[in-house]
């Protein structure tokens, strides 16, 4: 097969930290992502917490587990700030990046949406948008790093698991359901899938 040239892209690893299962009736208390290269060239970092959304309340299971973690709770819910202010700067920050950019999470079909949620319903933005949208922050449909991890190692992906991946893939960083944290690991991870570093 002959190898296709391809752009370099910026990649926007993102983890999120959300109190319940479904957007709208819960509410995304923070986020954060790390913009990298393939090669592993960092292009800067946002996070943020953001305020609950009107007439939202946390899930009780959530808010339970929530309780067992008292530091990651502590960093999803201390000084939030407006969410049209947060999604506004967000998509500040991304139109300062390399183009073209991808969004990547892990894994993607949960992070996404709610991000895409956030983006569609505070910005002119989405993750995925149409042809007919010029404007664009990201593009392509997303990269899931869950999927891609199972492929590249050969973990079966219904049993792929973050954790059982050697810590070294995640560069060492604990994942410690702090959204910062675990976007920088989330990024290590995929460099190294990718083989940006050696």
């Amino acid at each position: 097969m002959t190898k296709i040239e391809s752009p370099e892209w910026t990649f926007i690893v993102t983890d999120i930290e959300v109190d319940g299962p479904h957007r709208g009736a819960n509410s995304m208390r923070s986020f954060a992502s790390v913009a990298v290269s393939a090669n592993g060239a960092e292009h800067g970092q946002f996070e943020a917490v953001l305020e609950p959304l009107p007439g939202a309340a946390p899930n009780a299971d959530t808010y339970a587990w929530f309780q067992t973690q008292p530091d990651a709770w502590a960093a999803c819910t201390t000084d939030p700030r407006p969410v049209p202010d947060v999604m506004r700067d967000y998509t500040q920050w991304l139109h300062t990046l390399p183009q073209p950019r991808m969004f990547a999470a892990c894994p993607l079909a949960f992070d996404g949406p709610w991000i895409d949620y956030y983006l569609r319903r505070f910005t002119n933005y989405g993750i995925t948008q149409g042809r007919d949208e010029t404007d664009k922050i990201f593009h392509s449909p997303g990269l899931c790093l869950s999927s891609y991890a199972s492929a590249v190692t050969g973990i079966p992906p219904w049993n792929f698991q973050p954790a059982d991946l050697p810590s070294w893939m995640l560069g060492d960083v604990p994942h410690t359901h702090c959204a910062i944290d675990d976007a920088i690991g989330y990024a290590n991870l995929l460099v190294n899938l990718l083989g940006g570093r050696h």
